[in-house]
């Protein structure tokens, strides 16, 4: 089991330090990776702060893993040395559910073992995660990752790209929808992208007028200050489908006031409780719906399409010595749109 270096924090809300951890030699399915790139994710902040609860320290944080395999076990037989390759939110289910067995281990009926601040399926060991070196997982939850994807932007789809992904997919995005996305970060950039790439019309609506370019740079048709006064009611009924990203408390009865009948929203945010009004559902029979990232074949599913049509995050690259400040800014929203974390620079 060797020694690794990583970047933990040692308390709730403490700044990320330099810290050892110990990863497994692989076992007969699995495969120990080098990790090259992480991305860095808002839900990070919320469990180094402990702001969802159950945080457990010593805390690695990051589920957006990029680098290349370095060794495999015996029976592995999807991945060989130096493959480049991915790990996500997850890094083990119960494989037996109903969700397990259809692909959908994100919804695992047991919990799934998520990449860090979570347990193995014994329920004994924690998992850290790709602010580190290296990382060990079964082959069955690694993604191959296309070359025709530079790695550093391709490990912000192993979580902001999917969560997008999946539920344009589930609820049968297609070309000519008009299709909404409140919040412009991590998660609406790539929402635009892959909206716009299924044919869909896309309107960005931000609290955030200086994104409009930004916005229509991305692919978008449309923007909307939802600080304009009114704003809603001008476009009223206008759009098919929402993807609502916005973790900041916000007006939901305003958005679904957007859709047209029998539409529906997304929430793939996590807001403070936000009330809202049975009338903006039943009057027009729409539906307000959640989703959270995806599975292990959606989500390969995800990065063959974005090689085939040649997408990927708009990233900033930082050594892991930077973390602290790039938590700060990420809370101001002053990224375009993601940082990645060179892990290369652990050795520095």
């Amino acid at each position: 089991m060797p020694n690794v270096p990583a970047y933990a924090a040692a308390r709730a809300k403490a700044s990320l330090k330099p810290f050892t951890i110990r990863r497994r030699e692989p076992g007969a399915h699995d495969v120990m990776i080098q990790i090259l790139y992480c991305g860095v994710c808002h839900s990070d902040i919320h469990q180094v702060r402990d702001e969802w609860g159950n945080a457990a320290f010593p805390m690695v944080p990051g589920h957006e893993i990029a680098g290349k395999v370095l060794k495999v076990g015996g029976r592995v037989k999807r991945f060989k040395t130096g493959d480049a390759v991915g790990v996500g939110c997850f890094v083990d289910s119960c494989r037996k559910c109903e969700a397990c067995k259809v692909g959908e281990e994100q919804y695992c009926s047991e919990g799934p073992s998520f990449t860090y601040n979570s347990f193995e399926q014994d329920r004994k060991t924690p998992t850290f995660g790709g602010y580190s070196a290296l990382i060990t997982v079964d082959e069955h939850y690694v993604l191959r990752i296309p070359k025709s994807i530079p790695l550093e932007k391709a490990a912000p789809l192993l979580c902001a790209g999917i969560t997008m992904y999946s539920p344009l997919r589930h609820f049968g995005v297609k070309s000519g929808d008009r299709v909404g996305v409140v919040g412009l970060g991590g998660l609406g950039h790539m929402a635009v992208k892959l909206a716009k790439t299924l044919g869909a019309e896309v309107t960005v609506l931000s609290h955030s007028p200086e994104k409009r370019k930004d916005a229509l740079r991305l692919g978008a048709h449309a923007f909307i200050n939802m600080r304009s006064a009114g704003v809603f009611e001008k476009h009223a009924g206008q759009l098919d489908f929402i993807l609502d990203t916005a973790s900041g408390q916000h007006s939901y009865d305003s958005t679904l006031g957007l859709l047209r009948r029998d539409a529906t929203m997304v929430l793939v945010g996590l807001p403070d409780p936000t009330p809202f009004s049975a009338s903006s559902l039943i009057m027009k029979r729409r539906r307000l719906a959640g989703s959270v990232i995806g599975g292990i074949r959606e989500t390969q599913e995800m990065l063959d399409f974005c090689a085939k049509h040649k997408l990927a995050a708009d990233i900033e690259l930082i050594p892991i010595q930077a973390i602290n400040e790039a938590y700060k800014r990420v809370i101001k929203g002053d990224v375009r749109y993601r940082f990645v974390i060179d892990i290369a620079s652990l050795a520095g």
